[in-house]
């Protein structure tokens, strides 16, 4: 069972597998690539600062063998002395020093960036099982391991010998130099000899970055099970969101009836769609929608007006229009402004006709003047 697992993690890891991978530390690194950043870091230091610490050496050599017979001595001498020559030498060895600091947090940074994990720092007792201790030591990454040594070993033996048949000349004239030039000269000799062979670990790097990257996606990878299980874990089932959604919707629209005995008009197709309108200056410069629906919910809307008396009015054509460009809570359009005011003012003329305040206004045209673009 466990082979088939394996065989069915084709899918690439998403997005939260990544995240959770690297809060738990695991990320691609190379050991290769953090290895050739210091040692090529070291031999630059070396030919940026060596002659400088060349001559600091010379300096403190000449004063050490020039002690006279009272220093010889003097029991407290090597204590001043021993700062005498961290003093002389403190500037170079520091820029040597600050320089490989540098490329190793560079250098083993370029591959998985930077990354803090507490749970990668935390012991792990797994690892102390004998059982997969011998495993990893016959596994594939041993295997890798063991090539990418031979190769190592095979690539900088021949750097090496390259490099000696290069400079075998310079090296023998060493010998025939006086001093302080041959100190000088060799110090820089060897630090571009010691360059050499570091760059010669530049095709070890280029080797295992891509296999370490590689081999983390492999790691990773997962199965269309495990997706859709993450997927439900992440987003939720989609069944249980399903009826979430629904009681949403049934306490929005028991919200939406609630505000429908507040309208002043309800406006309708006759059958298919009903929009509940209010003008309330206090609210809104405009008149606003407080309830819509098409079908059931219209016949609900419908039914409420009918029983708080609120006044129906048939528009198709309004009413369409306003249902599909108007949402809740919001004022009607621009353009819809004088057809809407005439449904308004009848209603306002017909409650006063019906206080015995006035005559009876006309019938509302059920086709208004709309607007091409907002016909529906």
């Amino acid at each position: 069972m466990a082979e088939d697992s394996d065989q069915e993690k084709t899918e690439e890891p998403t997005a939260k597998r990544l995240e959770d991978a690297r809060k738990k530390g695991q990320i691609a690194r190379s050991k290769e690539l953090g290895t050739t950043g210091v040692l090529v870091a070291s031999a630059s230091a070396m030919l940026m600062f060596g002659a400088s610490l060349g001559k600091k050496l010379i300096e403190v050599m000449g004063n050490q063998f020039a002690l006279d017979r009272d220093d010889a001595f003097d029991p407290t001498k090597m204590f001043s002395v021993f700062g005498e020559v961290l003093t002389h030498v403190a500037g170079p060895l520091a820029g040597i020093f600050g320089v490989i600091l540098v490329a190793a947090f560079v250098s083993n940074s370029l591959l998985g960036g930077i990354n803090f994990s507490w749970e990668a720092m935390a012991p792990k007792f797994s690892k102390m099982s004998p059982l997969k201790g011998f495993k990893r030591m016959f596994g594939t990454q041993a295997v890798v391991e063991l090539i990418k040594s031979i190769l190592k070993v095979a690539v900088v033996a021949t750097v090496a010998i390259l490099l000696i048949d290069v400079f075998l000349v310079d090296i023998l004239y060493l010998s025939l130099e006086d001093l302080p030039g041959n100190t000088y000269d060799a110090t820089e000799l060897l630090a571009w000899i010691f360059l050499g062979l570091c760059c010669s670990t530049i095709v070890i790097s280029l080797v295992d970055v891509p296999f370490q990257k590689w081999n983390h996606n492999k790691q990773l990878k997962m199965s269309k099970q495990e997706i859709k299980d993450e997927y439900k874990s992440t987003e939720g089932n989609p069944e249980i969101k399903g009826r979430i959604r629904q009681a949403q919707r049934e306490v929005s629209q028991r919200r939406m009836m609630s505000e429908v005995p507040t309208a002043d008009v309800v406006v309708t197709n006759p059958t298919h769609y009903s929009v509940a309108i209010k003008y309330d200056t206090e609210k809104s410069n405009a008149p606003f929608v407080v309830a819509k629906g098409a079908d059931l919910i219209a016949m609900h809307i419908r039914k409420i007006a009918k029983e708080r008396e609120v006044p129906m009015i048939e528009t198709p054509m309004l009413t369409r229009s306003i249902y599909y460009t108007t949402d809740i809570n919001q004022e009607v359009p621009e353009q819809l402004f004088i057809a809407v005011a005439q449904v308004l003012a009848y209603v306002y003329q017909l409650d006063m006709y019906e206080q015995g305040k006035g005559t009876k206004p006309k019938p509302v045209d059920q086709n208004p003047d709309i607007p091409p673009e907002l016909r529906y």
